[in-house]
């Protein structure tokens, strides 16, 4: 939804329970994830995939007009699976766990910190420059959720990466992405670490447990 937000695309959104998905979600979602596309009664499914269709068909493009450019920001929007399983520190279901996370992280993080220093060139704040492009879209929730919860886990594990660091906070300041999440995001997402027993639930504040 950030690309849609981004591209002022009028759309309507369902959001359905992950942990029941409906069958009618299962038929149109061959890999059962979020989030699907419906084009034209037809869907489309993948995150990237939906991206490039987008960034294809909506003006203005979000992709670099270099084509040697725009296939480097393709590369690292190939990495975000990686990425995502190498920071995720909020679903791990021990301390232990949460710190062996914590002790890998720094790879994944470096990669993207040089990255942006060879990459960019410019200021930023965005992967880019000064306009949010197809890597953004694809980082921001991630580090979005690992923003979340900084609070309670207290790691600092974007100190000594100062160039992650900027961009991750540049893009939750970010209307298309603040924009991206239900009103009640927050709420779920700190319900759900509770529910299913993450180590990080377990710390979460008094107030954000009165919340749910």
């Amino acid at each position: 939804m950030i690309l849609l937000r981004a591209k002022d695309v009028d759309f309507e959104v369902t959001y359905i329970d992950l942990t029941d998905k409906p069958d009618w979600f299962l038929k149109i979602s061959p890999h059962g994830k979020v989030p699907v596309l419906s084009v034209d009664d037809e869907p489309l499914f993948e995150s990237n995939a939906i991206a490039e269709y987008l960034d294809d068909v909506v003006a203005p493009p979000k992709h670099p007009a270099d084509a040697f450019k725009r296939a480097r920001n393709r590369a690292w929007t190939d990495f975000v699976p990686d990425f995502s399983k190498g920071i995720n520190i909020y679903y791990t279901k021990t301390k232990e766990e949460l710190e062996a996370k914590l002790a890998a992280a720094p790879v994944f993080l470096q990669k993207l910190e040089d990255a942006i220093a060879r990459e960019r060139g410019n200021e930023g704040p965005y992967f880019n420059g000064s306009e949010l492009c197809l890597v953004d879209a694809a980082y921001a929730p991630f580090l979005q959720r690992l923003l979340m919860v900084e609070p309670f886990t207290r790691t600092n594990m974007l100190r000594e990466f100062p160039l992650v660091q900027a961009w991750a906070k540049a893009l939750v300041a970010n209307d298309s992405v603040k924009g991206s999440v239900a009103d009640s995001f927050n709420d779920v997402f700190y319900a759900n670490l509770k529910k299913r027993d993450f180590y990080v639930g377990t710390l979460l504040s008094e107030d954000v447990v009165a919340a749910e």
